[in-house]
């Protein structure tokens, strides 16, 4: 348990944070699974137009340190490959 104030105030950031990026790291879950649904449906178009909004919500996680850098950019290579594999 925090004794001191400046531990206590760590603690309520801490607390703060979490809820912050575990908000934002379910945000960037619902937008890849609408490009996984548009890819499961064969939908070419909706599924990169699902990915032109999902690029830069998985950036933006990335900046902020919810994911790495090189997930985030493993994750938009990986499913534009499969939309790009979709109109072939």
């Amino acid at each position: 348990m925090a004794n001191t104030p400046s531990a206590k105030k760590a603690t309520r950031k801490i607390a703060a944070r979490t809820q912050v990026n575990t908000a934002r790291r379910s945000r960037v879950r619902t937008f890849i699974r609408k490009v996984e649904e548009a890819i499961a449906s064969g939908d070419q178009a909706a599924a990169q137009a699902a990915l032109r909004v999902a690029e830069p919500e998985i950036a933006r996680a990335a900046g902020k340190g919810v994911f790495h850098k090189n997930l985030a950019a493993r994750k938009v290579s990986r499913l534009s490959k499969r939309v790009k594999a979709l109109g072939a």
